[in-house]
């Protein structure tokens, strides 16, 4: 059924109902005034759903971006509308399904003059499950979608980001529906009025608004920077970690803000936002509370704090980067490409493994976890000597690994800060424990090929003895 035929049988079912006097009354707030308007059981066949519905824009405009035709005159794009907005809030749409089954539809709709569902889409999804044939209660305005665009988007957006609408909602789809009303407003009035309308109509503060702009910009920032533009279905189960990141780039540009390390330039604001990205990337293979060690909160709490934690944590960031292979190119034509994305999202992520375990971008995050709170314990000694010494009996000494040179020399770099550390401060105790250290060597054990050395240290040992005792 076409628009002029949608028009024709919805103006026939006003008609008919011209002189009853039992039908429902509904108040709307229509072109700034307070309207009763009659309520209409329209025929669920002269229907059609709104493709830019709040409830599915991000899913909407990712297909569209496919290049995939969504005709909702078609059967094919009917059954598409009604696939996201079932699977939009499953719970919460079988709950509603069995409600309309037991006592009909309760809430008024409300629709164009053409049939376009402005308010009630998906309670119109689940009566079409129930009955195709059925008939859905709305009120009817008097204007079609392109007649008067901006009034039935303040419309739409007051009835659907309602407080009682908003917990049915994918979290992303509100910074998106904010971007969409301001990209339409900002034409014809400025961008401070246009945030105050959004406001108005969203139900927000004007701060909150102007936070859903800003991390809206940075969540295209970052589809961008993968290449992935306009898919939005990326930016799922992220919006926690979105929003501090642009908090923290609101705070550093400029060069001015005391939670970051003294003497940082945006330059190094943006090598912040680029590492954050790649973290914001393999969102689901890490808790997302780790990616705050990144910026948040005081200085002494992230890596941006200080400047030496933040060199090693960027530099190590990039050399990961660098050995990480060629990534595939998009597949823009696939039948799914959420799932070919986030694919090649975890293949980024597993190709960070380097044939080991973990991978290295969570290592280092880790170890530089662990460089925050030493600092943060640098006045408390006792704690970090001791957990030095708990790190250091965990380790598998009868290990053939532990043999190797390079672990080896290690060690002997641990041994010789711990020696200095003891020679500072007190040289009695550094004599004690080399006392104690060859009073426990096995002579016996010592391999005949290392005799002649042992005894040529042995002579050197008794002969800075003598210089010392001497020197005393």
């Amino acid at each position: 059924m076409n628009k002029e035929v949608r028009k024709e049988k919805i103006q026939e079912v006003i008609n008919s109902c011209k002189d009853r006097t039992d039908l429902l009354n509904h108040e709307i707030m229509w072109e700034g005034s307070l309207k009763t308007e009659k309520v209409y059981n329209i025929p669920l066949p002269y229907l059609i759903y709104n493709k830019y519905n709040g409830r599915i824009l991000s899913r909407t405009k990712s297909l569209e971006k496919q290049n995939q035709i969504i005709d909702l005159e078609t059967e094919e794009g009917r059954n598409l509308i009604e696939k996201l907005l079932w699977e939009s809030k499953i719970d919460r749409n079988k709950k509603t399904l069995q409600s309309l089954r037991d006592f009909k539809q309760q809430k008024v709709g409300i629709i164009t003059k053409d049939g376009v569902i402005i308010d009630g889409n998906r309670r119109a999804m689940l009566l079409n499950k129930i009955d195709r044939l059925g008939t859905f209660k709305a009120i009817v305005l008097p204007v079609t979608l392109e007649e008067n665009p901006i009034e039935i988007e303040r419309l739409e957006t007051t009835y659907q980001m309602g407080e009682d609408e908003k917990l049915g909602y994918n979290p992303i789809e509100k910074y998106l529906k904010a971007k969409q009303i301001f990209d339409k407003l900002t034409p014809k009035i400025t961008e401070t009025e246009a945030i105050k309308s959004i406001s108005d109509w969203m139900g927000e503060k004007e701060s909150e608004v102007k936070k859903y702009l800003d991390t809206m910009a940075i969540m295209d920032e970052y589809l961008e920077y993968l290449e992935y533009d306009g898919i939005y279905t990326q930016l799922d189960s992220r919006e926690d970690q979105f929003l501090f990141l642009t908090k923290w780039l609101n705070n550093f540009y400029g060069e001015s803000s005391k939670r970051a390390f003294d003497g940082y330039s945006d330059s190094d604001v943006d090598d912040l936002k680029s590492i954050a990205f790649d973290y914001l990337r393999f969102r689901n293979e890490y808790d997302g509370k780790e990616f705050r060690n990144l910026a948040e909160g005081n200085r002494d709490k992230h890596f941006f704090g200080d400047k030496e934690i933040w060199s090693s944590f960027s530099s190590k960031h990039h050399e990961i980067i660098q050995k990480i292979p060629e990534e595939p190119q998009i597949d823009f034509n696939s039948k799914n490409l959420e799932k070919h994305l986030n694919s090649r999202d975890k293949l980024f992520f597993d190709s960070s493994k380097f044939e080991n375990d973990t991978s290295a971008f969570i290592e280092n995050l880790n170890d530089h976890k662990y460089n925050i709170g030493y600092n943060k314990a640098a006045d408390a000694p006792g704690k970090l000597i001791k957990r030095a010494s708990q790190t250091f009996d965990a380790i598998r000494t009868g290990h053939t690994a532990f043999s190797e040179p390079e672990i080896q020399d290690m060690v002997k770099e641990f041994g010789d800060k711990v020696f200095h550390s003891l020679n500072q401060k007190s040289p009695l105790r550094v004599l004690s424990h080399i006392i104690e250290l060859m009073e426990a060597i096995d002579i016996d054990k010592i391999p005949e090929n290392e005799v002649e050395d042992v005894k040529n240290k042995a002579k050197r040992i008794s002969s800075i003895g003598y210089e010392i005792k001497r020197s005393l």
